[in-house]
């Protein structure tokens, strides 16, 4: 009666197969009352009947089993290995887009340098200019997501980042949501970037503003908190250890179950055509997993939604920022090596940096590459190498390269980051990496950082 609400057993039940075959039987019972109390649970039933010594089945023992954080646990890694593979995905189509963007904004940077150019001429490409910079924002975010983007770190005040986002916040948000800031005074320190942290908080605000479309309210919180092992053992990507959890929490119409467990999912939305990406809350995701932080969401229909974000505290390290050196000269007049499998980028590449003084050779693949260093190795000072490239790939190019001039300087063009797993096994074997798409500037501060290296 206290599970099923009937006094009969239903025919699913385990014992009412086993007093008709005389057999064990095990079934799971999800999200039951089963037992005393309101709090639903999981629990695997098991039946097994037990006779008498000539053999007459004289009752069954009957055992139900919790099962409900071994399910919880199950649910995660399914979750964490399906954010991976999405994660995998994405980066990949990111990195293809980002070659075409490359070109898209390298030969209109060029253009515009003419001074033939007429205005209406200029005019367009500006607006083909700022086409594919959001192009490549949308492109960085799924990179974000995928976790294959650098995080400029630095010892950060939450608090502080919290207090300068608010009033933004108070100017763009509808003033029919009141807007509560909670900031715990005795703040850790995070190791975080903090153009990152700012994109999390717009992105958790403005979902929140979405949610609230008749007004409500807005709640960020901070405190200092410590999770020990048993928390951990119910919680997949946590580790024991003192963090700084930051709380946004809205009043709004809050998320089923479907939609909650696809909320981090890349390119879903439940916004209108043209309101949204689906690429806010996935950028959220991965910002918390490149600072080795993690980050949970409750929500319930007409009970709001709260997103709970861990960031591991700074107690007794910190940090110190470096400052680049906006001063120093770009040009130069060294030869350079451009190895790309995309011909459009390579004769981008040359234009770019013969423009700057540079002397400049190109080679379209790593056996062509390896073949020109050969020819000209004792005037090549830098060489820019591709790291995704049929046939010969970067990674064995540059081990080739090496094998002729251990003392080769190499700079990395990629379309994923310093951190990606292939660009992170031969961080240690280059001088500096370049992320694609790259403009005019970019391309020649990075040359001219990774001549200069010691």
């Amino acid at each position: 009666e206290l599970t099923h609400e009937t006094n009969e057993p239903p025919d699913f039940c385990p014992n009412v197969k086993l007093l008709r075959d005389g057999l064990p039987h095990e079934f799971e019972y999800i999200h039951s009352t089963y037992g005393v109390g309101d709090d639903k649970a999981d629990y695997l039933i098991s039946v097994a009947p037990y006779f008498a010594q000539n053999g007459e089945m004289l009752g069954s023992v009957h055992i139900a089993r919790d099962i409900s954080e071994q399910r919880n646990l199950q649910e995660q890694l399914i979750h964490s290995q399906k954010m991976e593979s999405l994660g995998a995905f994405a980066s990949g189509i990111a990195h293809d887009f980002n070659n075409l963007l490359t070109i898209v904004l390298g030969y209109s940077d060029l253009l515009l340098t003419e001074d033939s150019l007429s205005q209406t001429a200029k005019s367009d490409l500006e607006k083909v200019v700022h086409a594919a910079r959001s192009g490549a924002d949308m492109m960085q975010r799924l990179l974000t997501f995928g976790r294959k983007v650098d995080a400029k770190r630095r010892a950060l005040d939450l608090n502080h980042e919290l207090t300068q986002i608010q009033k933004t916040l108070q100017r763009t948000i509808p003033k029919m949501i009141t807007i509560h800031v909670a900031p715990d005074p005795d703040l850790h320190p995070i190791s975080a970037d903090p153009a990152q942290i700012e994109q999390i908080l717009y992105n958790l605000a403005f979902n929140a503003q979405h949610a609230m479309p008749d007004g409500g309210k807005l709640i960020i919180e901070t405190k200092n908190v410590r999770l020990d092992q048993d928390y951990c053992n119910t919680n997949l990507d946590a580790v024991p250890g003192a963090y700084v959890m930051l709380s946004v929490s809205d009043t709004g119409g809050g998320m089923a179950p479907e939609i909650l467990n696809r909320a981090f999912e890349p390119f879903f939305t439940t916004k209108k055509p043209g309101e949204g990406t689906g690429l806010g809350l996935p950028m959220v995701y991965g910002i918390l997993k490149n600072h080795n932080g993690f980050i949970q969401c409750y929500s319930r229909p007409n009970s709001g939604t709260t997103f709970h974000l861990f960031f591991p505290a700074l107690i007794k390290e910190s940090y110190e920022t470096a400052q680049a050196d906006v001063s120093k000269i770009l040009k130069g007049t060294e030869t350079i090596l451009l190895i790309d499998d995309e011909d459009l980028i390579l004769e981008l590449g040359w234009r770019l940096l013969t423009k700057a003084g540079y002397r400049v050779l190109t080679a379209n693949s790593g056996e062509d590459g390896i073949e020109a260093y050969r020819r000209s190795q004792s005037i090549i000072l830098l060489v820019v190498l591709d790291l995704i490239m049929p046939g010969m790939g970067g990674k064995q190019c540059l081990q080739e390269l090496k094998k002729i001039n251990p003392k080769v300087k190499a700079l990395i063009a990629t379309g994923y980051s310093s951190r990606a797993t292939l660009a992170a096994s031969v961080k240690d074997e280059v001088v500096g990496f370049i992320s694609k798409p790259f403009d005019h500037k970019e391309l020649q501060r990075s040359i001219r950082d990774a001549l200069d290296a010691k």
